[in-house]
């Protein structure tokens, strides 16, 4: 249950992430593009840094 939560943002976040990658490529922003794509990256990386400081306690 305490999982839900942080998988429900992480989610939102990823889905925000990939919505800016295809909008900006709709429009051509590598900005945009580039915004959305760190946003995707860097909640897969506090995902996983988050399972493995709960795993090795």
């Amino acid at each position: 249950m305490r999982y839900v939560l942080p998988a429900a943002v992480a989610l939102l976040a990823i889905a925000i992430g990939v919505a800016a990658v295809v909008l900006g490529e709709a429009d051509d922003s590598p900005g945009l593009q580039a915004l959305g794509a760190a946003l995707v990256i860097a909640t897969i990386a506090f995902g996983v840094r988050m399972l493995l400081r709960r795993r090795s306690r």
